[in-house]
């Protein structure tokens, strides 16, 4: 694993499917072969699901106020990679293969752990609390969550791939295994590969 961020490709603007036909052909997978995703493919991936779409820093999901509470991470065999939407980058996190973990605190799922990239969507509720309040800012963060999750899954299916949505997991458990700030709270597994 490198100790420094990598750069990932520019996002493409073309597709080789029309909107209507990743809607029409995306599905819940949940077995993956072991072919690897390319580095374009996964920073398709990650643009999609909170990659900047102009200069302004505006981003592919609506975010209520503009104020983007969610964070995104990339986990593979390699290791975990905070993705950075500013610049289009990742950067290192952990280390070693967390998957085997991560599919123990999802109460056994195997896609986690044979999924080649899964990605982890958090939030950070202070960022939208400051402007909606500790009542209503959860609403709005797992809505953005919805967005971004749909995001991916689609952006996955227009690049020949196929994913299935994770909710049902340990959050303690994950922000333990993953070493995640404190204010990183883990909404959403998207495990991403080729069907097997």
């Amino acid at each position: 694993m490198q100790s420094k961020s990598i750069q990932l490709p520019d996002p493409s603007s073309q597709g080789s499917i029309s909107l209507e036909q990743a809607l029409g052909n995306r599905e819940s997978v949940r077995s993956f072969n072991n072919q690897l995703l390319s580095l374009e493919q996964i920073g398709q991936l990650l643009w999609s699901g909170q990659g900047h779409r102009d200069a302004l820093g505006l981003r592919t999901v609506p975010s209520a106020g503009a104020l983007f509470p969610l964070e995104l991470y990339l986990i593979s065999e390699e290791g975990v990679y905070h993705y950075v939407p500013k610049g289009q980058r990742i950067e290192p996190h952990i280390e070693g293969d967390m998957r085997p973990s991560l599919s123990n605190a999802a109460l056994g799922q195997e896609c986690i752990a044979q999924a080649p990239a899964t990605f982890l969507l958090t939030a950070v509720f202070s960022r939208i609390e400051t402007k909606y309040g500790k009542e209503r800012a959860p609403q709005y963060i797992y809505l953005e969550a919805g967005h971004a999750a749909q995001n991916i899954l689609l952006q996955a299916t227009a690049l020949g791939l196929a994913g299935v949505p994770v909710g049902a997991f340990n959050e303690e458990q994950v922000s333990v295994a993953l070493q995640l700030p404190r204010e990183h709270y883990p909404l959403y597994f998207i495990p991403i590969g080729y069907a097997d």
